[in-house]
């Protein structure tokens, strides 16, 4: 299953072009199957998404920087919609927001001032200098990480409150996180709202998305699969956690 490993993979420098990716069928690398139900679809380019959105350019560390939107388009990678951002020397794929479109200026800084910023859709600044209920995603577990929850189509938290250098926020399962106010996060919500209401039609339109059919093997739910109320969790907190630089 050599073939199968996968060239965007193992490229060190990034790039905006698109690259192939092969099929794995759900097999690892000695060929027998680990996930159930993938297999065929129709062929998929990968396009590298930078999940850090705070990425300095050399020489000009810890100030605001702008960029502008080229264009937004369709990834058969994720659910979400991409946009292709373009400023100074770079240009780079991120996750688009609901109303992002061509030709839009997006902000990005690191500051924390003593005031709360008005944001726009689409800027991305720390936890801690947004203000109390401001939607948000891409949202950074550990600073300097990179965003890691709230990034499937139509989804969004909210900044709940602040505390002693952290924020709580919740997630779109209602889940509640504590995490350092230093960590990033987009201002707005996913890009694709009406992915959840999409018509899927017939069964080959499944096949052409890379899924294949279940077994078939069926039988009447009970009453004890109705809906239960149960109390939400426990708040999770990655606020002492080590940070990235120390590892």
């Amino acid at each position: 299953m050599e073939q199968n490993r996968t060239l965007w993979k193992q490229m060190e420098k990034y790039t905006v072009k698109p690259m192939g990716m092969k099929k794995t069928g759900g097999r690892d690398h000695t060929g027998k199957i680990r996930t159930h139900g993938i297999g065929g679809g129709h062929k998929q380019k990968y396009r590298w998404i930078d999940f850090h959105r705070l990425r300095y350019e050399e020489g000009e560390e810890n100030q605001p920087f702008e960029e502008k939107v080229v264009k937004v388009r369709y990834d058969p990678c994720r659910s979400a919609d991409i946009a292709l951002i373009a400023g100074g020397n770079r240009k780079r794929w991120i996750i688009a927001t609901e109303k992002m479109e061509a030709g839009d200026i997006i902000k990005t800084s690191g500051v924390i001032g003593r005031m709360a910023v008005a944001a726009n859709e689409g800027d991305s600044y720390p936890l801690g200098a947004l203000p109390v209920g401001t939607l948000l995603n891409n949202l950074e577990i550990r600073p300097g990480k990179g965003s890691e929850y709230i990034r499937a189509a139509g989804t969004s938290g909210v900044l709940l409150r602040k505390t002693n250098g952290a924020v709580v926020v919740q997630l779109p399962s209602k889940q509640q996180v504590e995490v350092l106010e230093t960590c990033m996060v987009t201002v707005g919500r996913v890009s694709n709202i009406d992915h959840n209401k999409r018509i899927i039609g017939k069964a080959g339109r499944n096949r052409w998305l890379g899924k294949r059919p279940s077994s078939g093997f069926w039988q009447r739910k009970g009453g004890r699969f109705g809906r239960k109320i149960k109390p939400l969790p426990q708040m999770k907190s990655y606020v002492n956690m080590p940070s990235i630089s120390s590892q």
